[in-house]
C-alpha cells in the first residue's frame, strides 16, 4: 500500500493531478477540498494516499492530511458509497462540514449533492453517526487556494471539474458563467460554483 507521496506538481486539472516523485509521475484524485490547498505548479507537496486496486485499473487518491483520508476510508466503507461518491462529497463537504450535517443529520444537504439519494443518504447518516467521535475535531480546517495561476481556460477547466464529480453539463456551465471572471483562477471558479450550487 502507498500511504504518502512527497514529490513536485507538475499538472493540475481539477479533480486530479500528476505529482512527480524522483522522475516517477503519479497520477492522482483528489477533492476539491485537498485540490484547493495545493501549492502552485512545480512546488512540493507532501500528501497521504490511499490505493483502490479494481480488475481493470489501480486508482490513487491523495489527501492533503491524514483526518480527509481517514474520513474517505470511513465513507467507502459504507455500503453503496465508493471512491467516486466519497470524493464528491469531500469536495462539496470538508471534514468538518460533512461530520456537522451528519451530526445534525442534515438529509437535505446531502441529497442536494450529485449522485446522494435520500437512501444513500440516511444510510450514510446511520452508519457515520458511530464514526463521529474519532472523527471529530477541534480545530476547522484552515480554507486556503495557494494557486495563483491564472488559466485562459479557467471557465472550461471549472466547467469539466463539475462535471467529474457528477454535476450535469448545463448545471455546471449554468454556476460557472454566473461567476465568470477572467480574473479568478479555476480553482477558485470551482468552489464559487459549489457554493452556489450548495
Amino acid at each position: 500500500m502507498i500511504g504518502r507521496l512527497q514529490g513536485t506538481v507538475v499538472e493540475k486539472q481539477p479533480p486530479q493531478l500528476l505529482l512527480d516523485v524522483n522522475g516517477v509521475g503519479y497520477e492522482l484524485h483528489v477533492s476539491m477540498n485537498t485540490f484547493y490547498k495545493l501549492p502552485e505548479l512545480n512546488a512540493t507537496v507532501i500528501l497521504y494516499t490511499h490505493l483502490i486496486v479494481r480488475e481493470d485499473a489501480q486508482l490513487l487518491y491523495a489527501f492533503y492530511d491524514m483526518r480527509e483520508r481517514e474520513l474517505f476510508r470511513h465513507l467507502i466503507k459504507i455500503s453503496g458509497v465508493g471512491p467516486k461518491m466519497a470524493i464528491t462529497l469531500l469536495s462539496n463537504l470538508d471534514p468538518d462540514s460533512l461530520l456537522h450535517v451528519v451530526a445534525n443529520e442534515d438529509i437535505n444537504r446531502l441529497t442536494r449533492i450529485p449522485g446522494i439519494g435520500k437512501k444513500t443518504a440516511e444510510r450514510l447518516m446511520v452508519e457515520m453517526r458511530n464514526r463521529l467521535e474519532s472523527m471529530t475535531s477541534k480545530t476547522k480546517f484552515a480554507e486556503t487556494i495557494k494557486d495563483k495561476l491564472l488559466s485562459n481556460n479557467s471557465a472550461d477547466d471549472a466547467v469539466n471539474a463539475l462535471i467529474a464529480l457528477g454535476y450535469k453539463a448545463h448545471e455546471a456551465s449554468k454556476a460557472v458563467s454566473k461567476i465568470a471572471d477572467a480574473n479568478l483562477s479555476s480553482e477558485e471558479l470551482i468552489r464559487k460554483a459549489l457554493q452556489a450550487i450548495a
